[in-house]
């Protein structure tokens, strides 16, 4: 049995799974680098903690969300980080999505202190985790998924456990290759349905009825109507990850064409200031430039 649950990262994600687990009755502590962002947990039932050391200490689970790499570098290490807070028999489950190789040496390192990690990264974004309908790939040993198996089955719809921890961030980074090649795609057809006298509107209901229009597209096609304000999952967060799939790529020798090819429009989307806004700012920026391809064309 579990009683409390500790969150560390309480940001766009991190908040949600937090405000989730105490809506279906869980006792949750919490920390994060501001205070601010947990003050409406805080007035939902969250216990606040001063540091991820605390967070920890206190929690039978203790979950960290965190943006990359440096930040939960940040969270683990020092002494006021988790690791500091671990004891034996602590579980320690990591939803970020970081280097297969660096969740595996900080598994190690939970390891030496008698406690146990698992690295849980997710698919899905803001809507989905507030549905709790998040795909969760759960990597680490079978016993401990077992024992946190209710408590992701509360924040996801499939939680399937798929071997070490390096195994579900390579499957994280395989979902978001895909993610943002059939973003982009998504994107450059819409648009040339637009350019040659499609209603853009029809255009997404048409190509989102047919064989391509996967759940995540169905999902987005709105944004491409209307961009909101607050991503989903923003363009920075989506290069970062083709940036860690690319570097797994090159150790196992791999070719990836269309990862680079995402990488590099990304890149430009950056550029351009979209770096914030959500990856369905893809289709924008293409249609900022397409009155510049046109002049280049004509020329």
């Amino acid at each position: 049995m579990v009683d409390s649950i500790g969150v560390v990262g309480l940001g766009a994600m991190g908040s949600r799974i937090a405000g989730r687990l105490l809506g279906v009755g869980f006792s949750v502590a919490g920390t994060n680098r501001t205070r601010a962002k947990a003050e409406p947990l805080i007035a939902e039932g969250l216990a606040w903690c001063e540091t991820p050391r605390a967070t920890a200490a206190r929690s039978d689970v203790v979950i960290s969300m965190v943006t990359n790499g440096s930040a939960l570098e940040a969270v683990t290490e020092g002494p006021d980080g988790i690791l500091a807070g671990l004891g034996p028999g602590s579980v320690y489950v990591d939803m970020s999505t970081v280097s297969p190789r660096a969740s595996r040496a900080l598994a190690e390192r939970v390891a030496s202190l008698g406690a146990v990690m698992l690295a849980a990264p997710v698919s899905g974004s803001v809507p989905a985790v507030e549905a709790g309908t998040l795909a969760i790939m759960v990597g680490g040993t079978a016993d401990a998924f077992e024992r946190v198996a209710p408590i992701l089955r509360e924040l996801g719809s499939t939680v399937t456990f798929v071997g070490d921890v390096g195994h579900a961030l390579l499957l994280k980074l395989a979902i978001n290759i895909s993610l943002g090649v059939q973003m982009l795609a998504f994107s450059e057809g819409v648009l040339l349905a637009e350019q040659g006298g499609v209603d853009r509107s029809l255009a997404l209901e048409v190509l989102t009825g047919s064989a391509i229009g996967s759940p995540m597209l169905q999902a987005r096609a709105p944004l491409l109507l209307d961009l909101p304000e607050e991503a989903w999952f923003d363009v920075g967060m989506m290069q970062k990850d083709l940036g860690l799939a690319l570097e797994s790529g090159r150790e196992e020798g791999l070719l990836m064409p269309a990862t680079t090819a995402v990488d590099k429009m990304l890149t430009v989307a950056r550029s351009a200031g979209y770096e914030h806004r959500d990856i369905a700012a893809l289709f924008r920026l293409l249609s900022d430039l397409a009155p510049e391809a046109h002049r280049a064309a004509a020329s």
